[in-house]
């Protein structure tokens, strides 16, 4: 078994006595091993299907490699472990770590809510009790809601039906307060869709469609173009108060197509298709800037308000429904397909910027003056732009991979540059500078997905190894600097190592950070991206609904 490369591994091989201390270049690691029995001499200590081997100072097992689960490799590898007397020496310990960290992650993540937060909107990991916030209109459960997927995808059985059960018994729809639109449907009704794709539970669907009819009153307005706020008892609607002259929020009336689109077809209902419809016609009709779209849109008139583009916040998740419609259509919604190439051709021309050093970026516009911002938001669109080029016409996919390849380099860097190796809510790059600016307000982390995002789409597409090393420096970084006592924590600030948190543990950090993790080191034959469909907050929505749960199975 061992040959000058070192330890070649299969599956149902056995080792009789091997050390379990693991030296690797930094230390001390363990090894993944997936279905693997453990055993002294006479006795089994223990049969696991999902075990992650830590290192021990002083113990002697033999071990059987039932299905060797590792970064890169197929069931049958060669790693370079070299046999030595204090145990084996890992040489490149990245390619033993795979998503057996992320699920582990989820279930410390979902244990701490469940014990201080259940019912709750959020954890507050610090001060190990529950926050509710005034976002979703007085519904409660948004962190059970949108681990549900994530969940049954990572095979945490017990912890969905615990979830499933609340969803039951607890969940209660008839509340009387003001809601964010976009919140609840990525939130709530994107992850009650998500979920009864993936089992076929009439619960989630029942509760999807009953929060979709509560919605619907905020798009009565001139232009059909909703408000961004709706009291779910009442059914009154509002812009927000922060929004100029009344404004709606492109990223917001942007990102309901997809799970509108659903509401329909499983109800039979046209309402909501037809509401969703509306809103691209308003926004062929309007004039567009220099191609771009403004973040600002008057839901009375049905013109920008103001010419401030970004594709970070604000903008974001519109781009990304575009696509994404296109192709959840079987890519039949040519619509989608063309206001996407128009979009993207137009950021390309206006937007897309290099710096002095070198980094590839998307500034935000202000009525054709550039700012040399990039937001964390914004580094979605690696991914994104990768997607896209998939699925591009020949002459413009190289270009497109390559672009979004640089982009996610550069978010990338944003993480390698700081402390904490996490990276800040926005960056800058001044004029002839080689280096990122962060404003002191802009450097916190709030266990944002969009940098991993990208590193999942991009694994998925180029089979780059260096986005799973990535990644897996992602994976430290949260053990190191946000693994609190009860949960996980956001940090104040990513260029110090001070222990700094804010205290909360967002659903999101469960919806999508972890479940982009998970993506990224799974085996590939897990979950085909092909079968697969994000939207923003990471809800996957079928292409093919009759193979969707059969394909979504380890």
């Amino acid at each position: 078994m061992l040959s000058e490369k070192g330890w070649k591994f299969r599956d149902g091989d056995s080792f009789q006595q091997i050390p379990c201390g693991l030296q690797g270049q930094g230390g001390k690691w363990g090894f993944g091993v997936r279905c693997a029995r453990f055993f002294t001499s006479s006795d089994e200590l223990e049969t696991s299907s999902n075990l992650w081997m830590q290192p021990h100072s002083s113990c002697s097992v033999g071990i059987k490699i039932l299905s060797l689960m590792a970064h890169g490799f197929s069931s049958e590898w060669e790693t370079p472990i070299n046999s030595q007397s204090s145990g084996l020496q890992i040489l490149t310990c990245a390619d033993c770590f795979h998503s057996l960290f992320p699920s582990q992650m989820m279930k410390f993540a979902w244990d701490n809510y469940k014990q201080y937060a259940l019912g709750k909107n959020e954890l507050r990991p610090l001060t190990k009790n529950g926050h509710i916030g005034n976002m979703f209109g007085g519904l409660r459960g948004a962190t059970v809601i949108d681990a549900l997927d994530t969940l049954y995808i990572m095979e945490l059985e017990e912890e969905f039906q615990e979830a499933k059960q609340w969803v039951e018994k607890s969940f209660d729809l008839n509340v009387n307060g003001e809601a964010s639109l976009f919140e609840v449907n990525i939130r709530y009704i994107g992850g009650l869709l998500a979920t009864y794709y993936l089992t076929g539970e009439e619960v989630f669907k029942s509760k999807a469609l009953e929060l979709g009819e509560k919605l619907l009153p905020a798009f009565n307005t001139p232009t059909g173009i909703p408000r961004g706020v709706i009291n779910l008892g009442s059914g009154m609607s509002w812009s927000w108060g922060w929004a100029s002259a009344g404004s709606s929020i492109l990223a917001e009336f942007g990102t309901l197509h997809l799970e509108f689109l659903h509401l329909s077809e499983l109800s039979g209902n046209p309402v909501f298709a037809e509401k969703v419809m509306n809103i691209r016609r308003v926004l062929s009709r309007v004039e567009k800037p220099q191609g771009l779209y403004p973040n600002f849109l008057s839901p009375v008139t049905g013109s920008w308000v103001q010419h401030h583009v970004s594709i970070g916040g604000l903008g974001d998740s519109f781009y990304e429904y575009l696509i994404k419609s296109w192709l959840m259509s079987d890519k039949k919604d040519s619509e989608a397909k063309k206001m996407y190439d128009d979009a993207l051709e137009a950021i390309e021309k206006h937007l897309v910027k290099k710096s002095a050093g070198g980094l590839t970026y998307i500034a935000e516009w202000r009525g054709g003056i550039l700012d040399h911002k990039m937001g964390h938001l914004a580094c979605f669109s690696g991914g994104m732009i990768a997607l896209g080029a998939e699925h591009a016409a020949e002459e413009r996919r190289q270009r497109h991979m390559e672009l979004a390849a640089e982009i996610t380099s550069t978010c990338h860097e944003s993480y390698t540059r700081s402390d904490t190796k996490l990276g800040p809510e926005a960056f800058r790059f001044d004029a002839g500078s080689e280096a990122m600016a962060t404003r002191l307000s802009e450097r916190y982390y709030i266990l944002r997905p969009e940098v991993v995002e990208s590193y999942m789409y991009l694994w998925r597409l180029t089979h780059d190894p260096k986005y799973r090393h990535w990644g897996w420096e992602v994976v430290q970084a949260l053990e190191k600097h946000c693994r609190v006592e009860a949960g996980f924590s956001g940090i104040r600030d990513v260029y110090t190592t001070t222990p700094s948190h804010d205290n909360m543990q967002q659903s999101f950090f469960l919806a999508e950070t972890l479940k982009y993790l998970y993506l990224l080191f799974c085996e590939d034959d897990v979950l085909s991206l092909e079968d697969w469909v994000f939207n923003t907050e990471a809800h996957p929505l079928p292409i093919n609904h009759t193979d969707f749960k059969a394909a979504a199975q380890p």
